[in-house]
């Protein structure tokens, strides 16, 4: 019955904000249509379509909010002016009562809160729509003392999850079956993709665990701040890390005003983003306002604060080499060699024109350069070449498109900190510099380096190993075997058969010469 209910509240909410448009776009049953405007009668269409899916969503509570925050990622399926909008979604989230926080922790600890924290703030720092934050002081033991914040999972998310992953799926379906601009969306591919998304980030030791692993890369950078986990204290349901304090870095008058260099704190953020994406292939991919402070302590003062670690995104290293040269080539306008690039990957089929492929990269990448570079969008430039690389027919990694989001992210923020700041001029010569100790002499030295020990235990025993691999191999190889060696013996006969025959041609030649000079003698 509850399932019912909510659907029918879905219903009429897609109906009261006119959703049915964009579902139904495309499809020709007009009855269906003036169903619909019967049934939410007195409705008002005159905002855009973008603005009312956003307050749909937000109509329909967090989970759908959360929802609209993942689809807005997917730029690559979506239309500019809707993931535009649904990229203003935040979780405006009332806190769940801290009797009900304060439960979950004593449940997951074991003990009454009083034995774990010395003191605990019952009024939470921060609320979204999975979790909230609570800052406190830890107890007894080696961490007496110590000022944390505690983030607790809100009660009973899974069933309420699921139930909603459920009717998303369901609708999903009936978008497919209704209409092409649906089936274009692939909106069952989303809903699964919100599903990992959404299941990741209800595990907070998964979230400790990204956290952690940040901090460790960026240790010796010194342009970043990364809580440390207090691992004693992390479960599933509640983390408990390092209190961080600063300012949210979209008050930017407010930083300005304390002697925070701006355009310095706008390039860090580039560099922080492109070392995290090319030389670890591990980056945080949640970086909204909402996650970022700027520490204004004298011994930290003006280092970015890293919030929230329950999305993180990863490359393989020819991910992050294809990568590097689409823009290196990019930036040259070398198109011939990004339509090169996209057929390498495997990603384009084998059998794409190189031709075909680079004359459709030229005609969208082409007006970028009608502007100054500080203008060029990198993020928007990776989103066109998605959009090329969909026409010919190829499935664009998950990885990516998490990467694309985020660069977005970092382009918004650091153009908003300094209007000025010109990414390319800042990412270049890092680019430059990764490629380098990628395919240069260093990169060589260092997988020998790695390798080294392997090599070491490998060789001494290498004629053993041959020895044993020739004794006890398998009747079919020993018959390839055989077979090869009949050959090279055949060959052998044959290559023998056509020096011999060659030297008694010479020689019949040397004895003709002969026979003929004695005769004229």
């Amino acid at each position: 019955m509850t399932r019912f209910l909510r659907g029918g509240f879905i219903v009429w909410v897609v109906l009261r904000y006119g959703l049915d448009e964009l579902v139904l776009s495309s499809f020709d049953h007009p009855w269906i249509r003036r169903l619909t405007r019967v049934v939410s009668t007195g409705r008002r269409l005159d905002s855009p379509r973008g603005q009312r899916l956003r307050e749909a969503l937000e109509r329909l509570g967090p989970i759908f909010v959360k929802f609209g925050q993942v689809l807005s990622t997917r730029r690559d399926l979506l239309p500019p002016d809707i993931a535009d909008e649904l990229a203003r979604l935040q979780d405006r989230v009332p806190p769940f009562p801290s009797e009900i926080a304060i439960a979950t922790i004593e449940r997951a600890f074991g003990r009454p809160l009083d034995e774990v924290f010395s003191h605990f703030e019952r009024e939470p720092v921060a609320s979204a729509s999975i979790a909230q934050v609570h800052f406190a002081t830890l107890r007894g033991g080696r961490q007496a003392g110590r000022e944390v914040a505690v983030k607790v999972l809100r009660p009973n998310m899974l069933p309420v999850i699921e139930k909603d992953l459920a009717l998303m799926r369901l609708m999903a379906g009936w978008l497919e079956r209704l209409s092409a601009d649906g089936r274009r969306l692939k909106p069952r591919e989303v809903v699964a993709e919100f599903d990992k998304y959404l299941h990741d980030e209800l595990d907070l030791l998964r979230e400790a665990s990204n956290a952690a692993q940040l901090r460790r890369n960026m240790a010796g950078l010194d342009l970043v701040l990364i809580p440390e986990m207090v691992w004693d204290w992390c479960r599933n349901d509640v983390m408990v890390m390092e209190r961080m304090s600063g300012v949210p870095i979209n008050r930017v008058d407010e930083l300005r005003r304390l002697g925070v260099d701006i355009p310095r704190l706008a390039r860090d953020g580039v560099t922080i983003f492109f070392t995290q994406v090319f030389r670890d292939g591990f980056f945080h991919a949640d970086m909204h306002p909402g996650n970022i402070q700027v520490s204004v302590a004298p011994a930290s003062f003006g280092r970015y604060i890293s919030l929230d670690f329950g999305i993180v995104g990863t490359l393989t290293e020819h991910d992050k080499e294809y990568l590097a040269q689409n823009f290196t080539a990019f930036f040259r306008r070398d198109y011939r060699r990004v339509a090169e690039l996209h057929i390498e990957s495997g990603w384009v089929p084998p059998e794409t024109r190189v031709d075909e492929l680079e004359s459709a990269i030229r005609a969208v990448c082409e007006p970028y350069f009608d502007r100054p570079l500080k203008e060029i969008s990198l993020g928007m430039v990776l989103m066109r070449l998605f959009q090329t690389s969909r026409r010919f027919q190829v499935e664009i990694q998950p990885q990516l498109v998490l990467l694309q989001k985020t660069l977005l992210n970092i382009e918004g923020l650091g153009r908003e900190l300094d209007p000025e700041l010109d990414l390319w001029a800042t990412a270049k010569p890092f680019l430059e510099k990764w490629m380098l100790e990628q395919l240069g002499p260093q990169k060589l030295l260092a997988q020998l380096k790695a390798e080294a020990p392997q090599y070491a235990k490998l060789l001494p025993a290498l004629p053993r190993l041959m020895h044993d691999y020739l004794k006890h191999r398998p009747n079919e190889l020993r018959k390839e075997l055989d077979v090869l060696l009949a050959e090279q013996r055949r060959t052998n006969r044959l290559l023998q058969g056509i020096v011999y025959g060659g030297i008694g041609f010479a020689l019949g030649l040397v004895l003709t010469q002969l026979l003929l000079r004695v005769r004229l003698w």
